[in-house]
């Protein structure tokens, strides 16, 4: 073969590397070492502690009711939510995400009390947005309180590993002095509760969710890309479900049971208020290497900051 034929394959096989490396670009990194917080609660089965919510026959339970696997189709997405409401605690799932083509699918792990709240409610949300041609799955976070549906507090992470090949773990601490959302044990991202702007804050008792559906109006750039059912059905596979914290006796009132078989307690225990000084830095890990959306620099989109941001 002259050199002529060899050099346009060579920068062909060399543009194709290259953006190999650019949409796998989050999968070079290694974590830091953090204390394993999954470690320290039970799991839960998903059998006994969640409700079918949507998209029944798009629901599988196997692993003896402590695994299930959710689905997309043109007809349906699905979703679970949890029998119980939750003042605060602790909530955690391993997942494996759909593989393939999977622009619009989202895979939502996350806390809402809309159903009872429809107008006022709050939220914690894990939202792991199907990537469009050009990146892989995003890890986004989200928080709303007292219905401040408009004023969404997004940050958006890409992952450093693929979340399609195994399950992975997806956790969102709440308690009374923070929001903290972890993958795989690493802290992303702390939301402090502070006393000069309590509104912007999560009190009310909230249920569990875990689902998967067409987000195509929002996900990808407006809908840009919408889902291609062509590669459906996508799956997503929960697996380690942990509940542990502060049970709501009273889905409108503050009124909750402890129920926690640790000897740890999420809601008030000690071990909880505050970031250890090596989940500090694995989280300022996280957010420089992986971080590429902050609400809080935002700026086109808020001509005053959110206070919290300040």
């Amino acid at each position: 073969m002259a050199f002529s034929q060899v050099k346009p394959l060579f920068l062909a096989l060399l543009i194709l590397c290259m953006s190999i490396l650019v949409s796998c670009h989050s999968r070079h990194f290694t974590p830091p070492i953090v204390t394993r917080l999954t470690d320290l609660f039970p799991h839960v089965s998903i059998n006994n502690s969640f409700y079918k919510g949507f998209g029944v026959s798009n629901i599988q339970l196997t692993g003896n009711g402590f695994m299930a696997t959710l689905s997309l189709d043109k007809a349906s997405g699905s979703g679970l939510v949890s029998k119980n409401k939750y003042q605060y605690g602790f909530f955690s799932a391993s997942i494996k995400l759909p593989s393939g083509l999977s622009p619009g699918v989202v895979v939502a792990f996350y806390l809402s009390n809309a159903d009872v709240y429809p107008h006022n409610h709050d939220e914690i949300d894990i939202e792991l947005l199907g990537h469009d041609k050009r990146n892989d799955w995003a890890f986004q976070t989200n928080i709303y309180a007292n219905g401040s549906v408009s004023t969404g507090r997004e940050e958006k992470f890409y992952l450093w590993f693929d979340p399609t090949e195994q399950h992975h773990q997806y956790s969102i601490l709440w308690n009374s002095h923070h929001i903290v959302f972890l993958v795989d044990n690493i802290p992303v991202r702390e939301f402090p509760r502070n006393s000069a702007f309590p509104s912007v804050y999560p009190l009310k008792p909230m249920s569990l969710y875990a689902t998967i559906w067409d987000g195509s109006q929002w996900a990808t750039h407006g809908g840009k890309y919408p889902v291609n059912y062509k590669y459906a059905p996508f799956v997503a596979s929960f697996a380690d479900m942990e509940m542990s914290g502060c049970i709501s006796s009273n889905p409108t009132g503050s009124v909750c049971s402890k129920s926690n078989p640790s000897s740890l307690d999420p809601v008030d225990g000690q071990e909880f208020a505050k970031l250890s000084n090596q989940q500090v830095v694995a989280m300022d890990w996280a957010r420089r290497k992986l971080m590429f959306y902050s609400y809080c620099k935002d700026l086109p989109r808020f001509k005053v900051l959110p206070p919290e941001c300040k």
